[in-house]
């Protein structure tokens, strides 16, 4: 039986990721390492929560002592490393918070397993989620492939492209296996409202403001997480130590055009007159450093994995605004903070 650590597994990303390693992987003993701030959310897991194979650990990936004794007494065979400070607004606001959390925490995790598993490498694995953001922005045309040079501009991208020149050293000076793989923007259920498509949909449906950066001409590539979780699936199983990877939706979408599809599907779903929330767009001043386009090269991983997303965007989408509108009790729990109180209820006691 191996045991996988997941670290940030109650939040966005980290959630689907651990609800599809404890149920396609029985024989796998998954923990769930997360210190629950305010984008951690156990309710995103009550479906698994009482899996034999599904272990709820909180805890901090920058408390050394924490870390180097959970490693050592659960001796683990693989991590999957997703916690991180991921909101590019916050971390203008607060870069410090970023640099200790994505890149001490992960410097941590990195000397916890090198210790632990002390050269024994065998069957063991370290894998870094990272982001496409480490690689800067593009013009209007070119993709960012593995070997893209590394030219991050928030401190957000900068912190995260320290965390994998750190992980990458640790398997160049130690010989520890370890994979990165840098993603495009993910989208789906249980994403925090602070990211676009939950923000919006939220403030669709309440008549707010939907505020908009510059003009709204910055281009993403968007990835449904579910499409995300089967490429990190095999990544962890398969990619050699080493190896990089980078993972994307080709679906890229200017920010202007994707607000304005998601107001037409939210007024069709609300009962709306088509178009009645265009006049909720309010353009805002742009954000500091904003890149201007970001998109993936992914053939490395349909050529060598067998990866590509399966998900249509227009799938995902109505999917995801789908999940938002019938998850009510959800929302209404993340938006008042009432969701905090779950992990009292849950694991306080014990």
């Amino acid at each position: 039986m191996k045991k996988i650590l997941i670290t940030g597994g109650a939040g966005f990303i980290g959630s689907h990721v651990v609800r599809h390693f404890v149920n396609k992987y029985p024989q796998y003993e998954i923990f769930n390492l997360d210190k629950l701030t305010y984008a951690g959310n156990l309710e995103n897991l009550t479906d698994v929560e009482k899996m034999p194979n599904y272990h709820f650990v909180k805890g901090d990936i920058e408390d050394a002592e924490f870390i180097m004794n959970l490693f050592q007494k659960e001796q683990f065979d693989g991590v999957i490393h997703l916690a991180a400070e991921s909101h590019v607004d916050r971390s203008i606001t607060n870069p410090l918070q970023f640099i200790h959390t994505n890149v001490l925490g992960t410097v941590q995790l990195l000397h916890a397993a090198k210790t632990t598993w002390n050269g024994n490498y065998e069957g063991k694995k370290f894998y870094q989620i990272s982001t496409d953001e480490v690689y800067g922005a593009l013009g209007d045309t070119g993709l960012f492939s593995e070997t893209t040079p590394y030219n991050p501009h928030s401190p957000y991208s900068a912190a995260k492209a320290s965390a994998d020149h750190f992980v990458r050293a640790y398997h160049d000076t130690f010989g520890m296996p370890t994979v990165i793989s840098n993603c495009s923007n993910n989208y789906g259920p249980n994403q925090f409202p602070e990211k676009l498509i939950p923000l919006f949909i939220n403030n669709i449906k309440h008549n707010k403001p939907l505020p908009v950066y510059g003009q709204g001409l910055n281009v993403r590539d968007w990835l449904y997480v579910e499409d995300h979780v089967e490429a990190i699936d095999l990544i962890f199983h398969q990619a050699k130590p080493g190896s990089t990877y980078n993972i994307g939706g080709n679906n890229e979408w200017r920010n202007i055009d994707l607000i304005k599809k998601l107001i037409e599907i939210m007024d069709r779903k609300l009962g709306r007159p088509e178009g009645t929330s265009l006049s909720l767009i309010t353009y805002v001043t742009d954000r500091a450093g904003h890149d201007l386009r970001y998109a993936i090269d992914a053939s490395k991983i349909k050529n060598e994995l067998g990866w590509e997303p399966k998900v249509r965007f227009d799938e995902g989408f109505e999917k995801t605004v789908d999940w938002y509108l019938n998850n009510e009790e959800w929302f209404s729990h993340v938006t008042s903070g009432e969701y905090e109180e779950y992990y009292q209820k849950m694991y306080g006691n014990r």
